[in-house]
């Protein structure tokens, strides 16, 4: 991984090539005891990346460990480049941990990506820990819609390649865009996904992060999101 971050945005979209080799698409991950979700917000107009990791027991999903760490915004937003803005942020989070988690359930794209090396790519190879790329939006690709029963899910498609599935977790609910991030397939992603889901369109591992990311009045109580 690059040993600076202020680099500029060509140089960037080389790199995410570049990195995008040592992507693994295959299972190759051990027994899952400890799922973990990331997520960012920006504080201070947008010049502070407030990051968090919140690391749950799997199967039960328990919160057993989490962590948050802030640091310069030193990146523009681009779409595309999100990783740039946040990874830094979210690496020093993880840095705090006492235990690594086995997989990781990041807020944001992984394969489904242009350069096909989305946030959830760039956790994963930097950390080597098998991670999913869970967006709620779509960056790239082209799909049917998904059936409105929660567990539904069609492919999401560019330039005639499988890049992720377009997953419904809720009944009638928005779907999420599910990718390999890195060492997970595409199958056994959306089965982790739905595995830790609770009656919500996102994954508790996601709810977690997202309420200790987004103020830290939230504390321990993940924000009620459907």
């Amino acid at each position: 991984m690059p040993g600076k971050w202020y680099i500029d945005i060509p140089e960037a979209r080389a790199l995410q090539r570049e990195l995008s080799a040592q992507v693994v698409t295959t299972d190759r991950l051990g027994k899952v005891t400890r799922v973990a979700g990331t997520d960012c917000a920006f504080k201070d107009g947008g010049k502070t990346t407030r990051a968090a990791v919140a690391v749950l027991a799997y199967p039960g999903l328990e919160l057993l460990e989490h962590a948050e760490a802030e640091w310069p915004t030193d990146f523009p937003y681009i779409p595309g480049l999100l990783s740039f803005r946040e990874v830094p942020a979210l690496l020093a989070a993880f840095a705090k941990l006492q235990q690594a988690p086995d997989l990781l359930l990041c807020d944001g794209q992984g394969y489904a990506h242009p350069r096909r090396f989305g946030i959830a790519c760039h956790l994963g190879v930097a950390l080597g820990i098998p991670s999913i790329g869970v967006a709620k939006s779509r960056l790239v690709g082209t799909h049917r819609p998904p059936a409105l029963a929660a567990g539904s899910r069609v492919p999401l498609m560019d330039k005639g390649e499988v890049i992720g599935a377009v997953l419904r977790t809720k009944l009638k609910a928005n779907p999420l865009y599910i990718s390999v991030g890195h060492r997970v397939s595409l199958d056994t992603a959306v089965a982790y996904v739905l595995a830790c889901c609770r009656g919500y369109r996102l994954p508790e591992t996601t709810r977690w992060a997202d309420g200790l990311a987004g103020d830290p009045k939230f504390g321990l109580k993940p924000r009620r999101i459907r």
